[in-house]
């Protein structure tokens, strides 16, 4: 038998009622929000995510589906939705679009590291990501829509955590404080926290090895650091979410795992799915666009995980919303009757109606059967004289009441007995 690969997840037909209400509640944020759905590849060329992310990042050099298609070019699976929506934004020249440019998308994601509670190599994100603005106003909306999504989907247990990371002046002056606590201790420190050293001092901060968290745990703080214009601008952010009413915790030490990343970043963050908490992260990357090749245009987002939003609903006794059910399951007698419960169900999904019919050539108690298990809200049996009368008793499961209704006023009565 052939399995479905490690690290991957079939979606069943009984469980997938909870991803569309996921999903669901997403495009409706998007809506209020005025923003518009972008869809890019699945695949890209493999520099954008090397240029984008991060050479250094553990993203690019562990966790990337990489390969070479018949052509000789190195394609990538992509890892994250922000790299492949920033390319788009330049190469089809939204930049002359009026900004800022508001966008989302629901995709699927790929990375491969080991499989554990919500996190799979195979994963889907929500994300937002806004073209265009440097404004403090900004950071705050899209932090604000993030947390107007997780409330629609009924999730309470998250705190929001923020940051500011600055600019690229900032880190210059950072990364030298750093270098010097952290050169002491490097023959303590793990591997890729000595390989980050000379690279990338500034993820050093976010290294999960117990024994370099106590050494990090006591290191420069970021926001020390800030240049004057990063630290109003920081200001003024939490000014906004103030405003709106939006709790939150400053924690110096959220760096996040992109490269792109500048000033202003967060993360809304769980006690409920295991040691790796955050449910939604983003920032500012000010930087990502021309970086790519594009001009200097400011942008923000974030990225949920759609697997860890479902198990985090799940852990907390979300309720989700039922899944959907027939509200009329017909049944037929014979092949006669078969065949006419067939065409009124079919009429009535032209209309609109969710409908059911026999297709195992079951008896009617076993149609009966199945159309409980199917949560249907009406039944219908036609027989011989339901035909000669052209009309049947539409039975209520619920109570089991009977409501006797012409064919041809089917529709009309399920209409008005939604």
């Amino acid at each position: 038998m052939i399995n479905v690969p490690k690290g991957t997840k079939d979606v069943l037909p009984e469980q997938s009622y909870k991803w569309q209400f996921v999903e669901g509640t997403a495009r409706e944020v998007a809506k209020v929000f005025n923003l518009k759905e972008i869809r890019t590849p699945v695949f890209e060329h493999t520099e954008l995510f090397q240029r984008g992310v991060g050479e250094t990042t553990d993203v690019v050099t562990k966790e990337m589906y990489t390969f070479e298609d018949k052509g000789g070019r190195s394609i990538t699976l992509k890892p994250e939705g922000t790299a492949g929506v920033a390319r788009s934004f330049i190469e089809n020249g939204l930049v002359n679009s009026p900004l800022p440019l508001k966008s989302f998308y629901i995709t699927p994601c790929y990375r491969y590291e080991r499989p554990q509670a919500g996190r799979l190599r195979e994963f889907h994100q929500f994300g937002i990501e806004v073209f265009g603005s440097p404004e403090p106003d900004t950071d705050a909306e899209v932090i604000f829509a993030a947390s107007t999504f997780l409330d629609k989907l009924g999730i309470k247990d998250t705190r929001l955590e923020i940051n500011s990371i600055g600019c690229k002046t900032c880190r210059a002056e950072y990364n030298k404080a750093l270098k010097e606590y952290f050169r002491p201790h490097l023959d303590n420190m793990c591997a890729t926290c000595r390989e980050r050293f000379d690279k990338n001092p500034l993820r050093m901060i976010d290294c999960k090895e117990e024994g370099c968290k106590k050494i990090t745990a006591k290191a420069p703080k970021i926001l020390d650091y800030l240049c004057p214009d990063c630290a109003a601008h920081f200001e003024k952010v939490k000014g906004y979410l103030s405003a709106l009413g939006v709790d939150y915790t400053v924690n110096p030490d959220i760096v996040r795992g992109l490269d792109y990343y500048s000033r202003t970043v967060f993360e809304f963050v769980s006690t409920s799915i295991g040691a790796q908490g955050t449910v939604c992260g983003g920032g500012r990357y000010d930087g990502l666009i021309s970086e790519l090749g594009g001009g200097n245009v400011p942008a923000i987002g974030f990225a949920a995980g759609l697997e860890r939003l479902i198990l985090l609903m799940e852990n907390t006794s979300v309720v989700f919303p039922e899944p959907s059910a027939p509200q009329i399951y017909l049944a037929g007698m014979d092949d006669s009757t078969r065949l006419k419960a067939f065409e009124i169900a079919n009429s009535l999904r032209l209309k609109g109606v969710s409908a059911e019919c026999d297709h195992m050539s079951r008896s009617v108690k076993a149609q009966f059967k199945y159309a409980d298990k199917l949560g249907a809200k009406y039944t219908a049996v036609i027989g011989e004289s339901e035909m000669q009368s052209g009309a049947c008793n539409l039975k209520r499961m619920s109570d089991g009441q009977t409501f006797l209704t012409a064919f041809a006023d089917i529709y009309g009565f399920l209409r008005d007995n939604k």
